[in-house]
């Protein structure tokens, strides 16, 4: 495939799976469940999650397109599908079933992810570009602060 059109394949797949995500919050921030937690007093507005998800996606979309386009390989995609799976189902777990220790254990397993995304896949052809993953590590570990302050204050 051509470099747009992994681009394009990856934001199709990632946008999707933020909608799915969305989908199985059952409301999520604006749950009575969540109302009723004990927030971080760092959590940010509702507003701020919508433009880091679009830029981490945007951003994650550019560099699996490199990532892809200089290793096509059957490990990839599973690590791939691994990543969209653990993204997809931490709002299930957290919003839907109320499991905070076990969304934790997810968000902790996706940064890891990402980490060896970032750590691993050095090569020359990426080695900028796996720069691109900087805001996905930035906001998981945000989310990971979040998520265990609802665990420890709850």
């Amino acid at each position: 495939m051509k470099f747009y059109q992994l681009v394009i394949l990856f934001a199709i797949i990632n946008f999707g799976g933020l909608y799915i995500g969305n989908l199985l919050m059952d409301n999520g921030p604006t749950s009575s469940w969540y109302m009723n937690q004990n927030l971080a007093p760092w959590t940010p507005p509702g507003w701020v999650f919508g433009v880091a998800w679009t830029t981490i996606m945007v951003c994650f979309s550019i560099y699996l397109a490199y990532l892809f386009d200089w290793q096509n390989s059957r490990f990839l995609w599973l690590l791939y599908a691994f990543q969209v799976l653990l993204n997809v189902s931490w709002n299930y777990i957290f919003f839907n079933q109320h499991m905070t220790i076990f969304a934790l254990v997810v968000i902790v397993l996706l940064l890891i992810v990402i980490l060896y995304y970032f750590l691993t896949f050095r090569a020359d052809a990426l080695q900028t570009i796996r720069f691109l993953l900087l805001p996905y590590i930035i906001w998981l570990c945000i989310a990971i602060s979040l998520n265990l302050y609802v665990v420890i204050h709850n």
